[in-house]
This record gives structure tokens, sequence and C-alpha cells, in this order.
């Protein structure tokens, strides 16, 4: 074999060689391609779904901040509208507490007719003097002691004063029982309100009576009187007033 076909031969080795290399480093190419390619949507993928969950979250954030506000603004108006009806109950109320100032005005003679048909059994006499004795009676029958303590207001001293042995015959026709021995204290209800002081200590009339020891009290003023009937009647009213 001359020079030639040696140097023929090695050249044909060498491009065999070359094109082997050539197709093996085009078939790593197309693989490493590939390879990036999955690799590449993997974490395109993958950054899509935080941005998804990121997304779902913030939705799920402000959808609970609605929520939140809304249930707010509902509680909101619901204590707006609750007040609103207290305010008309409460006016309602103290319309009521100033018409109790009327009754010590012995012109007033329905409302005492009304208020005496709780009280007394005589329906055809009625006036603020008829209507202390009835208090009485009635806190005498509750007590039911020998001995009482009776604490009225200043100004309607003198004409619980004129009924008080009216009231004992009446309790002792009522109870069966001896007439109590009955004191007036010396310390008196408040005065009815004036102009000058609406918010301070306040009686509409009316009186109470305490066992001497001062552990039981009847508490039978105008004032307790409403707020008794208050009490009771505020279902009624409330449906009457808002359903």
């Amino acid at each position: 074999m001359n020079d030639g076909d040696v140097s023929k031969q090695i050249q044909q080795m060498v491009t065999f060689i070359h094109q082997e290399a050539e197709e093996k480093a085009n078939e790593i190419s197309v693989c490493a391609e590939e390879e990036f390619n999955i690799e590449k949507l993997q974490l395109v993928e993958a950054e899509k779904k935080k941005i998804r969950q990121e997304y779902e979250r913030k939705a799920k954030q402000v959808q609970v901040r609605k929520k939140i506000e809304y249930s707010m603004q509902l509680n909101a108006s619901r204590i707006k509208f609750l007040q609103a009806q207290d305010d008309i109950v409460n006016a309602m109320k103290e319309t009521a507490s100033k018409e109790l100032l009327r009754v010590s005005d012995d012109q007033n003679a329905y409302t005492y007719k009304k208020l005496l048909q709780a009280f007394s059994d005589d329906k055809n006499a009625y006036n603020y003097k008829k209507l202390l004795q009835a208090l009485i009676v009635q806190s005498l029958l509750r007590l039911k002691e020998s001995s009482v303590l009776l604490r009225c207001r200043e100004m309607d001293k003198k004409v619980v004063e004129s009924v008080l042995e009216d009231s004992k015959r009446e309790y002792v026709e009522k109870a069966n029982l001896r007439a109590p021995a009955i004191t007036i204290d010396k310390v008196y209800l408040p005065p009815p309100p004036s102009g000058s002081e609406q918010h301070g200590p306040s009686c509409s009339g009316g009186v109470v009576i305490a066992s001497q020891d001062g552990k039981i009290v009847c508490e039978n003023t105008l004032d307790a009187r409403l707020d008794v009937a208050f009490r009771q009647k505020l279902p009624q009213i409330r449906k009457h007033l808002f359903g």
C-alpha cells in the first residue's frame, strides 16, 4: 500500500469520525434542547401555579374583607335601628313620666280614675288624697308588719297625715289584722322635678313604706309604679310600635 492509499484511507477515517462526532453533537444538542424545553415548561407551569395560588389567596382576602365590612355595616345599621327604637320607647316613658306630675293636681280627675282602678274599690271617688290612701293600704298589705316607717314628699305630708286613720281601718278590714303603728319619716322623698333640675333626684308622688328595721321596703311611688308597668308592658309596646 503506497502513501497515497494510506493518506486516502486516513482521510476517510477522519471524515467518518467527524461525521460521527457531528451526529453525536446534534443528538446531544437535540436532547439538551428537549430537556431545556421540558424544564422551561415545568418552571413556567410552577410559576403560573404560584401566581394562581397567590391570586386566589388575595381574592379570598378581598372576599373576607368585604364580608367583614358588610357585617360591620349591617351591625352598625342594626344598632342604629335598635337605638332609634329605644329612643322612641324612652320618649314614650318620658312623656308618661311627665304626665305623672299632673297626678298631684286634683283637676286631672281622669288620670286619678284610671290609677285608682288598680288600688281602690271606690270607683266614683278619685283624687290625689284617695290615691295616696290606696297606695298606703296596698303597701301595708304587702308588708303586714305591726310597725312601719312611711316616707313621702314633704309637700304631701299633711295629705298623708289626713288619710292615715282611714288607711289603717281599710287595712284592718282587708287583712283582718290589727292596725299597724305608722311613723312618718322625717327624711322626705325628693320633690317633683323642676325646670332647673331635670336630671336630679325627683319624685312625682306616692309613698315608700318599710319595716322598722329597714329590711323590708315597699316602694310605692308613682315613678316606681311607672317603671314596673313599663317593664311589664315593654314587649307589648315594642310589638305594637314596631311589629
